[in-house]
């Protein structure tokens, strides 16, 4: 599953700990070394990754190296942490705590030690972290705003609400499609927003988040304006089924190593009991 709204991402990542393996030392390889740099220039590189994937975080902090050894790296934006959050008043001396609070970390949804290598990387080296995704505050009113169903063509909306579906497990009642798309699309315009205004001429501005996120057809690339330079990466399992997602205008693919083989449908039914349990807008945030 590539979508990982509020309540799963909280369910999956709970299920896994917090615990991650000690950071993995092995470099890019050569392939991914040439595909960054045929990348190059670009305004923006949007990684789009499997959260519970570690090698898939190990591929960012390289990503994020080479682009800072290269003195091209912006600045490094997060659909962890919310829009207006950031680190450029901090000193690249500054410590996690610190780093912490000003991202306003949540690491109940996100485990710190799963994203710090990128982002310290980012901050050792001075460049700015940015929170990109929609703020909580702003969940109920996207849902509620029905100017979010025009911002994509009509097959688009629809294959985005069929993605909700699966992507929820088939547990959410129908009435809740619409409100839910409405905030995964609020959510792209809220990141495209954020790397508009990162932007700046002759770097980069790299871009973690959920590979659903980063689709052309459906996701971010959908908000920015013509002529802004973004490319690309789908960090892909070497399990994964091609029948699974389907990706025929991403810039590149990129194969890592498979998450752990969990079922988080059956967890989640399990933990909530029916699938009436979803949530519903009256008990969002």
């Amino acid at each position: 599953m590539r979508f990982r709204h509020f309540w799963l991402i909280a369910l999956i990542l709970g299920l896994q700990g917090c615990a991650v393996p000690a950071q993995d030392k092995r470099p890019l390889d050569p392939l991914q070394t040439r595909q960054l740099n045929q990348l190059l220039p670009a305004d923006a590189i949007l990684l789009g990754e499997q959260h519970d994937a570690p090698d898939h975080q190990r591929i960012q902090r390289l990503v994020v190296e080479s682009l800072v050894n290269q003195h091209l790296l912006a600045a490094l934006a997060l659909e962890m942490a919310g829009a207006g959050q950031s680190t450029e008043q901090l000193d690249r001396a500054a410590d996690e705590n610190q780093v912490r609070a000003a991202l306003q970390w949540d690491n109940k949804v996100w485990p710190w030690a799963t994203y710090r290598p990128a982002i310290m990387a980012a901050v050792r080296a001075g460049v700015p972290v940015l929170g990109a995704n929609l703020p909580s505050a702003r969940l109920r009113d996207a849902m509620r705003n029905a100017e979010f169903d025009r911002l994509l063509t009509g097959p688009a909306l629809k294959a985005q609400q069929q993605n909700i579906r699966r992507g929820h497990c088939e547990l959410l009642p129908e009435s809740q499609i619409s409100p839910m798309t409405r905030i995964q699309i609020a959510r792209d315009v809220a990141m495209a927003e954020t790397l508009i205004k990162a932007a700046r001429p002759g770097k980069t501005v790299v871009l973690l988040a959920g590979s659903g996120h980063v689709e052309r057809a459906l996701g971010i690339p959908q908000h920015l304006p013509p002529g802004f330079k973004v490319k690309t990466i789908i960090l892909r399992a070497e399990q994964a089924s091609p029948a699974t997602e389907a990706i025929a205008q991403e810039d590149q693919v990129w194969t890592a190593q498979p998450a752990p083989l969990v079922d988080y449908c059956a967890n989640f039914s399990a933990t909530q009991g029916q699938p009436a349990a979803a949530p519903t807008p009256e008990k969002m945030p």
